[in-house]
């Protein structure tokens, strides 16, 4: 399975990206090893996931949240369904 996933930043802006280990990766973030942009803006809560039986799936919808203004993610985390 992979996962799309959102995590907030201390600076209060959100990161996206996708696993299949959602405990895994966000352990990575925490600990500076997640990434280029987590690494200088720290997280400090998973805020939203989805499923995906597919690596293609997962980033196509990683890349299409991605592409969104804050406010509209923000309605997804407060609206939308997570699938785990």
């Amino acid at each position: 399975m992979w996962y799309v996933y959102i995590v907030k930043c201390e600076d209060g802006s959100f990161y996206t990206g996708i696993t299949t280990d959602i405990r895994r990766r966000f352990k990575e973030h925490k600990t500076g090893k997640g990434g280029h942009y987590t690494k200088s803006h720290k997280i400090t809560k998973l805020l939203y996931t989805e499923k995906y039986t597919n690596q293609k799936d997962a980033l196509r919808r990683e890349f299409q949240i991605k592409g969104w203004r804050k406010d509209k993610k923000i309605k997804l985390i407060k609206f939308g369904k997570p699938n785990i």
